[in-house]
């Protein structure tokens, strides 16, 4: 019945296999979701085409290409006393895109801690500004939850600018924080969790490591798309630091390849060890208590894939990658 309304082409409704690989590649959270890609090459051209279609409904700006940050974030910012900046002013910084709203209150919890981890960067004579992008919903609000940030923000009455930062960066749900280098190339997508996780900012401008350990803040990122989980019995000391020694060769060549073809990695990878956040994921997702264990988890087709060997070795991860993108490996639910 959906179908019929629509002009274009249908992946055939059994497919499953197909629509699950699409919604792992793109790394889908929810939908709708609409995705403009350039069939000569593969790569993608908008990943948030549903603000295209609103932003554009007469397709003007057809084919709807990215553009270069220092473009798309062109024109005046602002200061929470009042004064006005131009976007020029952020040329040799490194610039974090912050989505956030003052009805959400994850959004609230994280500013409290960006305020410091801003203080304490500027603090340390690092060039770094931030930039907040408002969802909210009246500029009263965008006023008021503003008021509490030390940074610069796009006016709340140049919606078509925050759109466009929308479109660009194809946010998915907020509180986002995307951290540029100074080119405006992203370092990383994941700023909120690097700020969590990093409160002494130890780590900045935080570029992404190949191998995470599993965290009550990073766990959201099992749902991004298929992971690598290795679980291991961290009462042992340095077994966990072991693991992802064992685990970042392997991760660093994936990574690699894919970045070579300009695409994302298609597996994120963990190191899991004794804890609250590592029983819920063992409980969800019906896994033995053994450890080492090495796993894939596919949260998206509800899907693991399980070696239960006495000794991990960097040759066994290895093979149980390449089987898995492979395809040569049998899910179990």
């Amino acid at each position: 019945d959906f179908v019929r309304d629509m002009p274009w082409l249908a992946l055939p409704y059994k497919e499953k296999h197909r629509k699950l690989k699409l919604w792992n590649k793109y790394r889908i959270s929810n939908i709708p979701s609409l995705i403009f890609l350039d069939a000569t090459t593969g790569k993608v051209v908008c990943r948030n085409g549903l603000l295209v279609i609103r932003d554009d409904p007469e397709g003007l700006e057809f084919p709807w290409g990215p553009k270069p940050f220092r473009e798309v974030i062109a024109g005046p910012l602002l200061r929470n006393n009042g004064q006005s900046l131009e976007s020029s002013s952020l040329e040799g910084s490194h610039v974090g895109v912050y989505f956030s709203a003052h009805w959400c209150p994850p959004c609230r919890s994280l500013t409290r801690v960006l305020v410091e981890s801003y203080r304490k960067i500027k603090e340390a004579g690092q060039k770094f500004e931030i930039i907040f992008v408002s969802a909210d919903r009246s500029e009263d609000s965008f006023k008021q939850y503003f008021s509490e940030m030390p940074w610069l923000a796009v006016p709340y009455t140049d919606e078509a600018r925050r759109s466009r930062l929308n479109r660009l960066y194809g946010i998915q749900g907020i509180p986002t924080l995307i951290v540029l280098d100074p080119q405006g190339e992203v370092i990383t997508r994941q700023g909120r969790v690097e700020v969590l996780n990093d409160e002494d900012c130890r780590e900045f401008p935080w570029h992404p490591k190949p191998v995470l350990e599993l965290s009550d803040s990073n766990a959201v990122q099992l749902n991004e798309g298929p992971c690598l989980v290795l679980f291991v019995d961290s009462e042992d000391d340095g077994e966990s630091e072991a693991a992802k020694q064992l685990i970042q060769p392997i991760a660093e060549k994936i990574i690699a390849k894919y970045k070579a073809k300009e695409e994302e990695a298609p597996l994120l990878f963990f190191v899991a060890g004794e804890d609250d956040m590592t029983d819920s994921l063992r409980d969800y997702t019906n896994l033995p208590e053994a450890a080492p264990l090495l796993t894939i988890l596919d949260m998206s087709a509800r899907a693991k894939y399980v070696m239960d060997v006495e000794e991990i070795t960097p040759a066994i991860v290895e093979a149980f990658v390449n089987d898995f993108l492979a395809e040569k490996l049998k899910p179990e639910p």
